[in-house]
């Protein structure tokens, strides 16, 4: 029997998550491949598959640094091929600092890949990037396999060099299959022959998720694999049209009063009146600072899902900071408002400017109601090696 670590089925109101990882070494249990499942704010999910070279403590001892590295800058939401580049410096910067404390730069360095997707369940658009790691395979809702064609970027640590990002719609009940290169080189010297094993596996469809890793496992892999072996699946969901409401205003002071109103009418639709006081205030505050200090175009988002997200979109670059406004100050009040009435608020960069989003809890709504019988809700991240 293999032994199977980090075994783990999720549910998020926008994607089925099930995962496995085997270390090579059974006696060690641990080893440099990761994954992980990271919430993002507009209701959007990163997933990432990474794989430092080598087994065992060291390798696992790395591999964490990355992962938290990784979790780390997707706080700040940076688009995947940004995010490489940030965890290729810190890669570099560890090479170097271990060869400076023990001497001998060939024995200290880093060698890891890693791939990130960000999945927008309102947009059903997935934004992809690969430092020297494996393409994911999708799985159209028709059954169709494919392997994604990503630009291939070089592994982590080379520095210097650039990551591309690509980007596919995928309707809903699409399948990503994301994996490290244990999973098709261990049996196979041809790479080629353990793609399309692979293929061939995720043609057969199941409801289980857990059940669709279990036959990958088992049509790919060895009795005793070689190497480390973490997969990542994901199957999509799609936002309904009616959890999403989008208003384009104008850079003017006398439309924050109608914008109000008509928050306050979409949440009486969505039955949370409960909602519209601090929703009220939100947008205020939010719609006025894009007005004074930004530029057009600003666009006006809220979105029904396990919170209320309320965002403001506008062409303006500059990142607004919260700051403790002095007695007599005139201004400075509103991020520190937003603050307080909301559960957690950011900006992330966008390709014309930025959004500064809030989230609130559902008025008397559990989150843990949002599953299916059965399944769980993701709480931080499935474990890993």
């Amino acid at each position: 029997d293999r032994d199977v670590t980090g075994v783990q089925t999720c549910a998020l109101p926008i994607l089925d998550v099930a995962s496995r990882y085997l270390p090579a070494s059974a006696h060690a249990g641990v080893g440099g491949d990761w994954f992980d499942v990271i919430p993002l704010s507009g209701a959007r999910v990163a997933l990432v598959v990474g794989d430092v070279v080598g087994h065992g403590i060291h390798a696992s001892a790395t591999m964490g640094r990355l992962r938290t590295a990784v979790r780390t800058l997707a706080d700040v939401d940076l688009p995947p091929d940004e995010l490489l580049t940030r965890l290729d410096d810190l890669v570099s910067r560890l090479s170097a600092d271990g060869g400076t404390d023990d001497g001998d730069d060939a024995e200290n360095d880093i060698g890891a890949t890693c791939l990130y997707a960000v999945y927008d369940p309102v947009s059903r658009r997935c934004s992809l990037a690969r430092a020297g790691h494996p393409v994911p395979a999708l799985v159209a809702p028709d059954g169709t396999v494919s392997f994604l064609d990503l630009p291939a970027g070089p592994p982590l640590g080379l520095g210097g060099l650039p990551f591309e990002s690509s980007e596919i719609e995928l309707p809903a009940g699409s399948i990503l299959a994301l994996y490290t290169d244990g999973l098709i080189e261990s049996r196979y010297h041809d790479i080629d022959l353990g793609f399309e094993r692979l293929r061939r596996a995720l043609t057969h469809q199941e409801r289980s998720l857990e059940i669709t890793c279990d036959n990958i496992l088992k049509a790919v892999l060895p009795d005793r694999p070689a190497d480390d072996v973490a997969l990542l699946i994901a199957r999509t969901h799609a936002l309904d049209s009616d959890q999403v409401a989008m208003w384009d205003l104008p850079a003017d002071p006398a439309i924050v009063a109608d914008a109000r109103r008509k928050v306050a009418e979409r949440l009486a639709g969505w039955g949370l009146h409960d909602a519209a006081f601090t929703t009220g205030l939100v947008v205020t505050e939010l719609i006025t600072n894009a007005i004074r200090h930004a530029e057009s175009p600003i666009q006006l988002r809220l979105i029904r899902d396990r919170t209320l997200i309320c965002e403001v979109s506008d062409g303006s670059s500059t990142a607004p900071h919260l700051r403790r406004a002095r007695a007599f100050d005139e201004g400075g009040r509103g991020l520190l408002l937003v603050s307080r009435l909301t559960q957690r608020w950011g900006t992330r960069q966008t390709p014309h400017g930025k959004t500064i989003w809030a989230e609130q809890a559902l008025p008397d709504r559990d989150v843990d109601d949002v599953s299916s019988p059965g399944e769980r809700p993701l709480r931080g991240s499935p474990p890993t090696g």
